[in-house]
């Protein structure tokens, strides 16, 4: 991503605009100068009238060389890549062009940047000779997710003697976006696609035979033996039959926003361990060939409402990844006291697999959200442990991650007791609730590590833990 603009040192704005941009020292020397000459006339001293001369005349001249010089200077900024992970750098280089045909001076150059990417940039380009370029670069890195303007760039014009400066400033800014962080998750089997998805794997719809056939104008690279006769003898240019288009298996990631469901805030709080897992299991997804859409708890769904809000394949899946990230970067608490309106937009039915980040839940939006899993072929929850995130520490006195998990998920499938230890007991209730109406349900407490809590799930479907649906079949 570049920008760019222009810079002209001899603008308007008349003398008083050079004058403006005298200098301390530009200052004191006139004031001296003026000094100097007042009292060479009342003592009627001809030397010291030429030194009271001397010292108001220099930064006068300064001051008006400095406006009188008239070049031009162009600048660019480069920022690549334009969107990062969090914790992640990126790389701005700025670019200064000389087009007129007479040497810079003295070139202060300082870029703009939020505080949370780093100090401001600064940069002294000496003598720039006539139609010259000057290249320098610097690096940005945020641990927080957001979108954050870069620029605009200014221009610090400075003579010789340091008697007079003038600053202008380039209208054009940059934005660098910063996503969540994305884990790597292992290849696990869950089951829960809709009904009609088979294997779970891309199934190609059969064609009813030859009158059923949509062709299409052929284009370089087509495989001759496609080519459809009846049909390029009726249009009379070459026609080939269409790809047969696959029918690919949904999945729905629900993301919780809610404040009052998140304790704390920051780079470690629950709230982004959320986000960053809804980031990485949508990643995930779409790698594994799926049809995906993010909703959120005000029942937003990204890409958006056209059609039925699930990404296509190709270049228009990577282009939903892109949007979905750029909301996840900018993705903030809501105000909103409940999971209905998800659960709206949810009961329509037809979801496939639904995957849900949920915060801190009540008794009654425990039950809304146990009633979303009769809406999809399979369902996974990964909830917040809220006492355990409270208090700093991992839930049950255990070590943080998903080895901490077994228990809990084996007392779901009718194991031993032990989950009962890693949460208070709002949140096993909770838990229970949701187990009971299908859920695979998981509790998360700080530190709790992605990946190993993703292999519990496997673990989970193993143990008979209700992934499965009526008329779903599993998926590797």
């Amino acid at each position: 991503m570049a920008s760019g603009g222009a810079f002209e040192g001899g603008g308007k704005g008349g003398p008083m605009v050079a004058l403006s941009g005298l200098t301390t020292r530009g200052r004191s020397f006139l004031a001296a100068g003026v000094a100097a000459a007042i009292c060479a006339y009342v003592l009627g001293q001809s030397d010291l009238l030429r030194v009271g001369l001397l010292l108001a005349v220099l930064p006068l001249v300064c001051a008006f060389a400095l406006y009188r010089t008239r070049y031009q200077v162009t600048g660019s900024r480069r920022l690549s890549p334009a969107r990062v992970p969090a914790g992640s750098e990126a790389r701005v280089q700025l670019r200064m062009d000389n087009v007129s045909r007479l040497p810079t001076g003295l070139l202060m150059l300082q870029d703009r940047v939020p505080y949370v990417l780093g100090p401001r940039p600064r940069f002294i380009l000496d003598r720039v000779e006539a139609g010259g370029r000057r290249e320098v670069s610097y690096r940005v890195r945020s641990d927080l997710r957001g979108r954050y303007p870069l620029g605009p760039l200014q221009l610090r014009l400075s003579d010789p003697f340091g008697m007079c400066e003038l600053t202008r400033s380039f209208a054009a800014y940059d934005t660098l976006t910063v996503t969540p962080r994305v884990q790597p998750l292992p290849a696990v089997r869950l089951s829960g696609e809709a009904k009609g998805y088979g294997d779970g794997r891309n199934r190609s719809l059969a064609l009813a035979g030859e009158d059923d056939v949509i062709p299409r104008g052929y284009r370089y690279g087509d495989d001759l033996r496609r080519v459809h006769w009846r049909s390029t003898a009726r249009y009379g240019e070459l026609m080939v039959r269409r790809e047969e288009q696959p029918q690919r298996a949904r999945c729905t990631v629900l993301l919780d926003t809610r404040s009052v469901a998140f304790p704390g805030a920051g780079p470690d709080s629950a709230f982004e361990w959320a986000v960053s897992g809804t980031a990485s299991v949508l990643f995930h997804m779409i790698e594994r060939g799926f049809s995906v859409r993010l909703l959120t708890d005000a029942g937003n769904s990204v890409p958006g409402e056209g059609a039925d809000g699930f990404t296509g394949a190709g270049q228009e899946s990577a282009e939903a990844a892109g949007l979905m990230m750029d909301t996840l970067a900018v993705v903030d608490h809501s105000d909103g006291p409940g999971l209905t309106p998800a659960y709206d937009a949810i009961r329509g039915g037809g979801e496939g697999l639904l995957i849900a980040f949920f915060g801190d839940l009540d008794e009654e939006q425990a039950a809304v959200a146990a009633k979303m899993r009769q809406r999809s072929g399979g369902a996974v929850a990964f909830m917040l442990d809220r006492e355990g995130w409270t208090r700093g520490a991992p839930p049950g006195g255990g070590p943080a991650g998903g080895s901490a998990l077994g228990s809990a998920l084996s007392s779901a499938g009718g194991g031993s007791a032990g989950g009962s230890a890693l949460g208070s007991a709002r949140c096993e209730e909770s838990l229970r609730m949701l187990r009971e109406a299908g859920w695979a349900a998981l509790p998360v407490g700080p530190g709790a590590s992605l990946p190993d809590l993703w292999r519990e799930t496997d673990h989970h479907r193993a143990a008979g833990g209700g992934l499965k649906g009526p008329g779903a079949s599993g998926w590797s």
